[in-house]
């Protein structure tokens, strides 16, 4: 891994994760995904920012010892406490047994309940605002509650403009040897922000919005994530996305998300997405419930305007794939979406768009038009199916 520094005296000495299939068990992760610390050198002391998970603390341990030295580090400043950040913390204390860590009162009731160090001697609390003085070089702290635990902060370095932001402004995906965003090609990461974003933070819009807030008047030159590039040449635009994701402001276009069990209810997706390219869209996501991943069917679903759900009836109900992704929508509290829903049965008319206007109706969502298919396609559905398309095109506020 690059371990060269990003600005005058901070260092990254983060690590790869090539190997883990699944981000917290649930989220894909074709192109991995890095686990970045940091660490600021002070005249005087020297500070650690976050650490990896355990798994790779080996590499981690070599890269701090590679930009230490013989020095010994000062301070563990723990910006989030989930455990791929702070799974390393005890290896961290007995290799540097003079640590002191840094985090707020509910960053230290977690270092002690996930990893028993209970002697408050270890511990240097800090409330917003406070600073830390490494000696000709300041460290300042943000608390930013639910960004998106109840400890998450961010740790400032004025001197250069530089934020260490926790899991704000992340990606999913591992570094290919640059680091900064001026390194490397970054286009590839910025889908896997909007991937990220959605699936892990998207319940917490509101407590990202307050966290944006509070950065407004400090001046950046460099955002360090805990995943991801470190943000240099795309600042402004990465703080756009995020900010619109928070806000729950959506972007042109429209995602389809079907369950089909023997391509009926699929053809009716198909009819409508291509109604919707004639009448002009561009921007079209469509997902097979059964077939794409959760992961990248609540990604488009965030992030595009349109969102159309089709299921058949199985067992009186949707199906589980929908359901499940209907849950995943509702658990989020997505909103400002301009909503369609169409249902298919043989013999219980009304169960899967019954339910589907029951997720909408409990999501405060509208539906803007809907219908209901017997067995198979005729042509007068068919001219209903594109009448919904066009319903949800001149439902559209972006065109």
């Amino acid at each position: 891994m690059n371990i060269t520094d990003i600005a005058r005296n901070v260092f990254y000495c983060g690590v790869n994760d090539r190997v883990t299939d699944k981000f917290e068990g649930l989220w894909p992760l074709p192109q991995g995904v890095s686990y970045n610390s940091y660490i600021v050198k002070g005249k005087d002391k020297i500070a650690l920012i976050d650490t990896v998970r355990i798994d790779e603390v080996r590499e981690f341990l070599d890269h701090v010892h590679a930009i230490s030295g013989s020095a010994t580090i000062d301070y563990l400043i723990i910006n989030h406490m989930e455990p791929d950040h702070s799974g390393s913390i005890p290896v961290v204390l007995a290799e540097f047994p003079d640590i002191r860590i840094v985090g707020n009162a509910q960053t230290v009731s977690m270092v002690k309940g996930f990893y028993g160090i209970t002697d408050d001697s270890r511990y240097c609390l800090i409330k917003d605002g406070d600073t830390i003085d490494l000696g000709e070089r300041e460290l300042r702290f943000y608390l930013t509650p639910m960004v998106h635990w109840p400890e998450t902060m961010m740790c400032y370095v004025p001197d250069v403009r530089l934020l260490f932001s926790g899991d704000a402004f992340g990606c999913f995906g591992a570094l290919c040897g640059g680091v900064t965003d001026s390194e490397m090609d970054s286009d590839r990461y910025i889908p896997e922000m909007y991937r990220y974003y959605s699936n892990i933070v998207g319940k917490y819009g509101k407590f990202v919005e307050k966290a944006i807030a509070k950065l407004a008047d400090i001046e950046l030159d460099y955002i360090c994530p805990t995943h991801g590039p470190v943000w240099h040449e795309r600042i402004s635009e990465v703080m756009d996305i995020y900010g619109n994701l928070a806000a729950y402001r959506p972007e042109k276009g429209v995602t389809i998300i079907y369950g089909s069990m023997y391509g009926n209810t699929a053809e009716v997706a198909e009819i409508i997405s291509c109604r919707l390219a004639q009448r002009g869209m561009r921007n079209i996501r469509v997902h097979s419930a059964t077939h794409s991943s959760m992961s990248e069917m609540i990604s488009d679903a965030f992030r595009y305007e349109g969102l159309v759900v089709g299921s058949a009836t199985y067992s009186m109900r949707l199906m589980p794939p929908v359901e499940a992704f209907m849950s995943a929508m509702e658990t989020r509290e997505v909103k400002n979406k301009v909503f369609a829903a169409f249902g298919s049965y043989t013999w219980a008319k009304g169960a899967a768009l019954g339910a589907l206007r029951e997720y909408a109706e409990r999501m405060k969502m509208p539906v803007v038009a809907s219908l209901t298919m017997q067995q198979s396609i005729t042509d007068a559905f068919r001219a209903e199916a594109e009448a919904l398309a066009d319903a949800v095109y001149d439902a559209l506020t972006l065109k």
